[in-house]
């Protein structure tokens, strides 16, 4: 059984998440799995570790409260999503591999366009230097996972300034666009997905 990896182009945010929900709770062992790109639109997504919450410092922007793991971040057009729905029991993964398998995508994509990047252990993403380009946050239901990463690619990156980002004060986002003229939201979804995909499959190989 192979991955199906989806570009749904730009998808408003709460029906895309509740697609993945019933794609999740409705699969079996017998479903395929499948990885969606995508891009949303303008809005604040709050995780369940809602510890020492504070609010945006401004009210333009859309706040909803989602299941997955995490703080709060931000998600808006220029962004890329990647939503991995995969049943991580058939890669023999646990979810911190799995972060790690998704963290070393992100890395190898940057590498190949020469641009040093790292993950830290104790906060999950990726960072080029100290600035953090992608975010991770997954939500897992009977050894499923949904909800996924967004990767900073050519976008407004104020909203950012509102919120302690992933929970932490004084971290400073960047982007692609910064260190490369490679910004087509597509393409860099569908090399990275397929690398995903790639490597699991290499693990059921």
């Amino acid at each position: 059984m192979s991955i199906n990896v989806k570009y749904l182009g730009l998808t408003p945010y709460e029906p895309t998440w509740n697609a993945m929900k019933t794609f999740t709770f409705k699969r079996d062992n017998f479903t395929q799995d499948e990885i969606w790109i995508t891009e949303h639109e303008a809005i604040y997504t709050l995780g369940l570790n809602r510890k020492d919450f504070k609010g945006p410092s401004r009210n333009d922007i859309p706040l909803l409260h989602v299941d997955r793991g995490g703080k709060i971040t931000y998600h808006g057009r220029g962004q890329l999503i990647i939503y991995p729905l995969i049943d991580l029991k058939r890669y023999h993964l646990n979810i911190r591999s799995f972060v790690t398998l998704i963290e070393k995508s992100i890395i190898r994509f940057l590498s190949r366009r020469d641009i040093l990047a790292n993950a830290k252990i104790e906060a999950p993403g990726v960072y080029i230097g100290n600035k953090k380009v992608a975010s991770l946050g997954l939500r897992i239901k009977n050894h499923a996972t949904y909800h996924g990463l967004s990767m900073n690619i050519d976008m407004d990156l104020s909203p950012f300034e509102a919120i302690h980002p992933c929970g932490f004060n004084n971290l400073q986002m960047t982007q692609l666009k910064t260190y490369s003229t490679d910004t087509s939201i597509k393409n860099i979804g569908l090399e990275i997905a397929n690398d995903i995909k790639d490597q699991l499959l290499h693990l059921k190989s």
